[in-house]
């Protein structure tokens, strides 16, 4: 049940441990840019279901995934934890601070992730539209589905140079794991999630690129606190690790209880 991740002591052990959600596609090595200034925490690198060494996995939703998330952080001694999610670990890392077992959990980052459609009419279309790409990923070449997938509309910041960068590091993944995951935590299966993260007795901070135009306007619209991350779009701790690491140590430091 546990899923597979990589972890690292840190300097301060008894700090809360730095726990990376990556997002669909990735894996837990992919935040590394950004989790090699964080040497001070302990933290732990996630592969989500259907990705990398957790791509054998297979999850029913989001009460799995975050039911996998405690049993993966009980089985390595983790009682004290900030999450930090991207896109689909966003949601995911969402989920479990509203509804999961999420007992030691000290504080939410989350980077582009949706907080949850408001109605049905959105979410049959997002079942409709995520079981298509689902199919697209189990039957098309994974490098085709891949040149069509980064030329969606979130994705249309990225370069020619970028996109091809993103489609090269995604092919080494499992198409028929990534394509069951793309249906477990759909959109369209998430809960409105805005309610329950505004009652959160925790840090909250939700990160976003200035130029990812739809959740810049989707986190003002829900009242999200938003922390804007400069010169990049949805993909921000990766088109400026830089700007991403600074504002992450400058919360961390802010919400440290026992600082070193």
């Amino acid at each position: 049940m546990i899923l597979h991740v990589e972890t690292a002591p840190g300097r301060f052990p008894g700090r809360p441990c730095l726990v990376w959600l990556h997002g669909l596609l990735g894996c837990g090595a992919e935040w590394r840019e950004v989790a090699d200034a964080f040497h001070d925490w302990p933290q732990m690198w996630v592969d989500l279901p259907g990705h990398g060494g957790s791509a054998q996995a297979v999850t029913t939703g989001f009460d799995d995934v975050s039911a996998r998330l405690s049993a993966t952080l009980l089985a390595h001694g983790i009682t004290r934890y900030w999450l930090v999610g991207y896109s689909l670990g966003g949601r995911i890392a969402m989920y479990h601070a509203c509804y999961g077992d999420a007992r030691g959990l000290e504080g939410l980052i989350v980077e582009g992730g949706h907080p949850g459609l408001e109605d049905a009419a959105a979410r049959e279309i997002r079942l409709q539209h995520d079981s298509g790409w689902a199919e697209r990923f189990r039957r098309e070449p994974l490098r085709e589905t891949l040149q069509a997938w980064y030329r969606q509309p979130v994705f249309s910041d990225l370069n020619s140079q970028q996109r091809q960068a993103l489609i090269a590091l995604r092919t080494h993944n499992c198409a028929r794991g990534v394509a069951a995951m793309l249906q477990a935590t759909s959109l369209a299966h998430q809960p409105d999630l805005t309610g329950a993260l505004r009652r959160l007795q925790i840090p909250f901070f939700y990160f976003c690129g200035e130029r990812d135009v739809k959740f810049q306007a989707l986190a003002r619209a829900r009242g999200l606190p938003l922390r804007d991350i400069p010169a990049a779009g949805h993909n921000a701790h990766r088109e400026n690790p830089a700007a991403f690491r600074a504002a992450l140590h400058e919360l961390l430091l802010a919400n440290d209880e026992d600082p070193a």
